[in-house]
Parts: structure tokens; C-alpha cells; sequence
């Protein structure tokens, strides 16, 4: 797939906008054109009358130009977000397929949307108005991250064994200790390890440094040890797969749940992205101010750290229940003689 050859040039212009302008990975861009080409597919079926059972990826999008775009109301969009909650399959290779996206899906499409739209008004003028500037985006239910306790996490990292133990637990030990994102650990490259920090690369290209404690040291000179016996193809990737090649983010979710289960905490509860939950939430037990924490996790906005605070504030309503005057309930005083004169 490359949206330079295959997107038609109102949708390739703004694609090239958020890679080479805005910065935005390649992933990102990638998604945007991938949710813009399912929403353009559906307008077509729409708008031509297609029957409402074509398959989308039979729809090309090659024709879509301005008066195309410029047609959508608002009115299209809810019904193109109505057949995602009910009728889009969420694994198109699923043997018996499910329907309905949830709403953090929907959302990131309605995301692309209005960026397209935005874009399309804002930044080239190319729009007078924008005929989805009232779109709201679906509503998404936030719930608590999961995470391990201190003592599960101690109990992981002390499970750690086998033939790549010295890689395995430098990995599980930069998640439970850095916080860092999947995408971020597997992208690590030698030169990023420094003396007393690492270099990551985070969601838009965005550099930050994150500082290493005294096991994150260790656990990476014992790696490091053994890698040099390697040879390895790629000579830059900081953690290696079997085949000596920079480290994919399928091969770690593997040795993640690997080790939760040979540490007999269970692997279809937590993964990789539960142990930067983990890292976040014993960080913030531990007194680490939410801003500091936002640095640390290459958080944009701090509302999406708040959500650690939550898991704090969990904790205290846990706290409340284990006083020892919990559960005690008030009991009414006797009642006193009438003769003492008293009102009652």
C-alpha cells in the first residue's frame, strides 16, 4: 500500500501535508488514508446507489475530486458511522467474523474525517465551508488501565529464563522501569543507549530522553554482554530477534506472555501495553507528580496521563474501605428518664 500512487490528489495532497509538513509518522499517515479510503468507498456506495451489500474494497476511489468531497453532509457521515457500529466486520479474517466497531475506532475515524475536512477549509481554502464542522465525534467509555502489583511484577521479572534470558528480562525490565511504548522499545537503536538515559524516539517522531536507574543499567551491560557475541545483521537495532535482526513487536508481545504465564499471572489479562500501565501507576504510588509522569511517558496532553490518577484515587477509595471503624454503625443512646425534665 502507498497512498502516493494510489490515492486520488485531493486525498494524496493531504496526506502529504501530515507527513512532510505537520511530521507525523508514516503510520499515522497510512491510517489516515486507510479510514479516508473506507469512508470515500462507503460515500460511493451511497451516493451511486450502489446495493448497501457491494463489497467496499471492490469500490475504487480514484474519481473522488472536490465536488465529490464537497457533496458529504452531515447527515452521510452519521450514516457511514451507523454502518460501522452494526455492520462492519472487525476481523475481515476472522473464520467466524464479528460486527460492529466499538467506539474508540469509530472515533479514530471520525478524527480523520475532520482532520480531512478541516484541511480542506482551514488550510487550502479549497472548501468555503466545512459541511461537517458540527460532526461529534462517539462517545467512548474510559475505563481503568490494567496493571500489575509490585509483587507481580517482581514475580515476572523473577521468572525470566531460557535461551534469550538476558534480552527477555532488559526488555521486561525497560517496561516496568520506563514506561516506554512497544513501538518505541523495538525501535531502539545502539547509539540510544547513553550513560544514564535513553534516547526514544515517541509517537510523531518526538524525541525525549528518558533517564535509567540502577536495574534498567544493569539489566541493559548484561544484554549487552551477550549481544556482542551476536554478529548481528543489523548492526544498529538495540534488541535482537533469533534470526539477528532488529526485534519485531510481534516477537515481544510472545515473550511478554511467555513470562506472565511462566510467572503464573495470566497472560490474556495483561500484555506488553500493561506493563507501560504498570510502570505509570507504581511511578505515581510511589509520588510522582502527573506532569513529571507526562514527560516521562511522551503523553501530548496530560489528560491522558490523568487517567493514572484514577487508578491513585482507586486506591484510596481502597484504603477508606480497610479503616478499621469501616464497618462500624451507629447505635442509639438510651433513652433517658422522663423525670429528668428534659425535652425529648
Amino acid at each position: 500500500m502507498d497512498y502516493r500512487t494510489e490515492a486520488p490528489e485531493i486525498i494524496r495532497d493531504f496526506l502529504n501535508y501530515h507527513e512532510n509538513i505537520a511530521g507525523h509518522s508514516r503510520r499515522t499517515v497510512d491510517e489516515y488514508y486507510l479510514d479516508l479510503r473506507t469512508f470515500f468507498r462507503y460515500m460511493k456506495v451511497l451516493k451511486n446507489a450502489l446495493p448497501r451489500d457491494t463489497e467496499l474494497d471492490s469500490v475504487s476511489i480514484a474519481d473522488v475530486d472536490l465536488d465529490f468531497v464537497r457533496s458529504v453532509t452531515l447527515s452521510d457521515v452519521y450514516d457511514y458511522l451507523g454502518y460501522m457500529s452494526r455492520d462492519r466486520v472487525k476481523n475481515q479474517n476472522a473464520q467466524d467474523p464479528e460486527y460492529g466497531l466499538n467506539s474508540a475506532s469509530r472515533a479514530r475515524k471520525v478524527a480523520a474525517i475532520r482532520s480531512f475536512y478541516k484541511y480542506l477549509t482551514l488550510k487550502t481554502h479549497k472548501l468555503e465551508s466545512n459541511p461537517i464542522q458540527d460532526l461529534d465525534s462517539p462517545k467512548i467509555m474510559k475505563s481503568l488501565p490494567k496493571y500489575l502489583s509490585l509483587n507481580e511484577s517482581e514475580r515476572l521479572l523473577d521468572s525470566v529464563d531460557g535461551r534469550n534470558k538476558e534480552r527477555d528480562y532488559c526488555i521486561l525490565t525497560i517496561f516496568l522501569n520506563c514506561g516506554l511504548r512497544i513501538s518505541e522499545l523495538v525501535g531502539l537503536n545502539l547509539t540510544d543507549v547513553r550513560a544514564d538515559h535513553l534516547r526514544v524516539l515517541g509517537k510523531g517522531n518526538k524525541e525525549r530522553v528518558v533517564y535509567i536507574n540502577d536495574a534498567v543499567a544493569e539489566a541493559l551491560n548484561d544484554y549487552l554482554k551477550v549481544r556482542k557475541t551476536l554478529a548481528p545483521v543489523s548492526e544498529r537495532a538495540l534488541f535482537l530477534s533469533s534470526r539477528r535482526e532488529r526485534i519485531s513487536k510481534s516477537t515481544v508481545h510472545t515473550l511478554v506472555k511467555k513470562h506472565l504465564g511462566a510467572a503464573g499471572l495470566d497472560e490474556t489479562k495483561y500484555s506488553a501495553h500493561k506493563l507501560r500501565h504498570t510502570a505509570a501507576t507504581l511511578m505515581l504510588h510511589s509520588g510522582v507528580d502527573v506532569r513529571t509522569l507526562q514527560e516521562l511517558l511522551g503523553h501530548e496532553h496530560l489528560n491522558t496521563t490523568e487517567i493514572y490518577t484514577h487508578v491513585e484515587n482507586e486506591g484510596l477509595r481502597e484504603a477508606a474501605m480497610l479503616s478499621p471503624l469501616a464497618s462500624h454503625k451507629r447505635t442509639e443512646p438510651a433513652a433517658e428518664d422522663e423525670e429528668d425534665g428534659d425535652e425529648p
